[in-house]
């Protein structure tokens, strides 16, 4: 081989290995841009505005997050930031058992401390809520709603756990929620003894590892199942068999859901009907039982206005229901520590009615109905209002 064939030679390879390096670097600059859509960066640095705090005449305004299934950190804070914007002092978040003890014995707390930090860093109390059975502690081919009698000791010492861990920072645990639903008890049917029982596993240790908690009972879903119902039991009748049974001694506030459904807030209670009023016969109960003292804390609630659902409102509807419900509840119902509206932001969209529940859509468009609860917990008037987004300058 000539030294002229070896130069051209090694001038081929020269070229195939620039071909190939610009082959790869526009490969791997195709992934980065596939990634950069799919999976944004950061906009902001995490925990950039340290020890905020919620700007508010109306503290008992509240919502209820799902940011426990939310992968993606900026994403939490970034709500929460809103949540605090809006002027909401409170959330409700669940923290599964199913997530964090996967293992008996062994627990995960990263996504529940990075709740915990960011939601202190915007000044904001969080009420946390307790369900979801792991697999270990349930028998096979049951739902993670499934909570034998014989694991009720063990989600106790999990209670317990969490209460010990975030004493002083989460101060309020809600037990269960919506037992009075066959699907929310693990498709049986709902007895109000089964959950005395549970109330009465969890109280003690829960107070012991925690002196300063709240035990929050019932969460009670609007229904009006009759007794022997494969579905459910009516909230008012499960509400009565708790306190028939004793569990007065068991909670220290009592967690209501109420929803507006097609009527306004001032629609006058009835057994019969469910509509946001329907709390007042909760609250009779209490009072009939010596509980008319005791706090409450409407932890699910509001209107929807998804245009094809039949239970939904018109989006000025929605609005107005609410803050008439705010109003209603802030000059007459006394117990009511807060208002929690279902729901602030799905980490995904379920493509139905749902989806109009909540204040802030997955891709963080904000909704009317969120500047009509920002005016309302600044104490702005509302007469005539169209809660418009504010100005920029703000």
């Amino acid at each position: 081989m000539t030294t002229n064939d070896t130069w051209h030679k090694n001038v081929q390879i020269g070229r195939r290995i620039i071909a190939q390096y610009w082959l790869w670097t526009i490969r791997i600059a195709s992934l980065f841009i596939l990634l950069s859509v799919l999976h944004p960066p950061s906009p902001r640095a995490v925990l950039e505005t340290p020890n905020r705090t919620v700007d508010a005449v109306h503290d008992h305004v509240c919502v209820h997050t799902r940011l426990i299934d939310e992968p993606v950190e900026w994403v939490i804070q970034r709500s929460l930031q809103l949540v605090r914007e809006m002027g909401a002092t409170t959330i409700v978040e669940f923290f599964p058992w199913a997530y964090i003890e996967n293992q008996r014995g062994q627990y995960n707390w990263q996504q529940t401390d990075r709740i915990v930090r960011h939601a202190e860093n915007q000044g904001i109390e969080i009420i946390a809520r307790m369900g979801f059975v792991p697999e270990w502690a349930r028998p096979d081919e049951s739902t993670l709603n499934y909570l034998p009698d014989d694991s009720y000791d063990e989600f106790a010492d999990f209670v317990a756990t969490f209460a010990e861990r975030y004493a002083g920072r989460i101060d309020d645990i809600i037990i269960w929620n919506e037992p009075n639903l066959a699907f929310e008890w693990g498709f049986r049917v709902p007895d109000p003894m089964d959950y005395v029982r549970l109330l009465e596993a969890v109280y003690a240790p829960a107070h012991e590892a925690n002196p300063n908690v709240t035990i929050h009972a019932g969460a009670l879903a609007p229904t009006l199942e009759p007794a022997g119902s494969p579905n459910g039991l009516m909230d008012t009748r499960y509400l009565e068999g708790m306190y028939a049974g004793g569990a007065g001694e068991y909670f220290d506030a009592l967690a209501i859901h109420t929803y507006g459904f097609k009527y306004p807030a001032d629609a006058p209670p009835d057994e019969n009907v469910l509509n946001f009023r329907r709390a007042e016969l909760l609250l009779d109960i209490m009072a009939e039982n010596g509980d008319a003292d005791k706090p409450v804390y409407i932890t699910e609630m509001g209107w929807n206005d998804h245009p094809r659902w039949v239970q939904a409102v018109r989006p000025s509807q929605r609005s107005q229901y609410t803050i008439d419900a705010f109003e209603l509840v802030d000059s007459e119902w006394e117990q009511v520590e807060a208002m929690c509206v279902w729901s602030f932001r799905y980490p995904v969209p379920t493509l139905s009615y749902p989806d109009n529940y909540t204040l802030v859509t997955t891709d963080f468009q904000i909704r009317p109905i969120y500047y009509a609860l920002q005016a309302y917990a600044r104490g702005e008037s509302s007469e005539g209002a169209l809660w418009l987004p504010p100005p920029a300058n703000r």
